[in-house]
């Protein structure tokens, strides 16, 4: 079997569409697709569209058969997806943080006041305005070098931009420092790479299976879970941030000794180790954070949900949405 794969033209979005080609199991191609919110790129993402037009013609590509799977950034592709199709596969993250780059390498903190911050997301564009009233936040297009190119010209003191996608193109010298995750909290699904196929061909799925990596995916159906249960109320200027972190809690029992009633050896006292899921979620929704732990990712779900919520606006969850605890249900 052959595979076409999918892409947005840009550096990133080829480095990804190879990274997935190179670990498939099976023979591949690249089709490069250009987007809209490629080339519209005068304007703001947040007033034509948002990201979503980052992944429209990629889901138009699969519905026609031009392509068999898509590939994404996760951060860009909206939390609810048409039914007739799903997220097959997530490979492992990489670093979710965002960087700061400065082409002198001048710490942020040691900005003067008034000087002007580049950044395209709204959630990045809240938190940075919290951590830092004194310096203009303003909006950036364009590629990582048209990005980095406008701060070098003056246009910008310096720009903020997902770490990993600088990483991922031999850019990390460019990076002058990473924000804590505390301080700026990543997209849902930031530095996760996401392949997309129409849902009901088997034969696709099982080979972007096979190069699934199934702690990314979890963190990523939590991440998304909590947007979900937004419904279809987030638009492209909804201030909203999750990650998610997954550790394994390990419990020791030890069983007591039972003697053999038949004469034979006496079962000996052992020790047991029980390991589960430590779930932490971490979210930002328009100047309000929250935090859920637990080893139900439901549970967490939706006590970060309602902390976000419960001194805003009355958001009720939408119903059908795909479900972290099952790896083969809606993404």
């Amino acid at each position: 079997m052959k595979i076409r794969i999918g892409t947005r033209g840009s550096q990133l979005a080829l480095w990804q569409a190879n990274e997935v080609a190179r670990l498939l199991p099976c023979e591949s191609e690249i089709v490069t697709i250009k987007t809209t919110g490629d080339k519209r790129t005068d304007v703001s993402l947040a007033s034509i569209g948002g990201k979503g037009l980052f992944i429209k013609e990629l889901e138009e590509a699969l519905e026609r058969g031009a392509i068999d799977v898509a590939v994404h950034s996760l951060k860009d592709v909206p939390s609810i997806i048409p039914e007739q199709f799903e997220l097959a596969a997530f490979l492992e993250r990489a670093d979710p943080r965002d960087a700061w780059v400065h082409p002198d390498g001048v710490a942020i903190d040691e900005m003067i006041e008034g000087a002007v911050i580049g950044t395209s997301a709204p959630r990045r564009r809240a938190q940075l305005a919290a951590l830092y009233p004194r310096l203009r936040i303003e909006d950036i297009r364009g590629n990582v070098d048209t990005r980095i190119a406008k701060a070098r010209s003056g246009q910008y003191a310096g720009i903020v931009l997902a770490g990993a996608g600088l990483r991922r193109l031999g850019r990390a010298h460019e990076i002058t420092s990473s924000f804590s995750i505390d301080d700026m909290l990543p997209a849902a699904g930031q530095g996760i790479v996401a392949i997309e196929c129409l849902r009901g061909n088997d034969a696709l799925r099982d080979a972007a299976r096979a190069v699934n990596h199934a702690p990314s995916e979890r963190a990523a159906l939590c991440e998304r879970g909590v947007l979900q249960k937004f419904g279809e109320r987030l638009d492209c200027y909804s201030e909203v941030a999750v990650h998610c972190t997954i550790a394994v809690a390990r419990s020791l029992s030890c069983s007591v000794a039972r003697e053999d009633l038949h004469g034979g050896n006496a079962e000996q006292p052992r020790d047991r180790v029980t390991e589960q899921p430590e779930i932490t979620i971490r979210a930002f929704f328009h100047g309000r954070r929250a935090e859920g732990r637990g080893c139900d990712a439901e549970n967490v779900i939706d006590a970060v949900y309602e902390e976000l919520t419960r001194a805003g606006q009355a958001f009720q969850p939408a119903d059908g949405l795909e479900s972290p605890s099952h790896t083969g249900g809606r993404k």
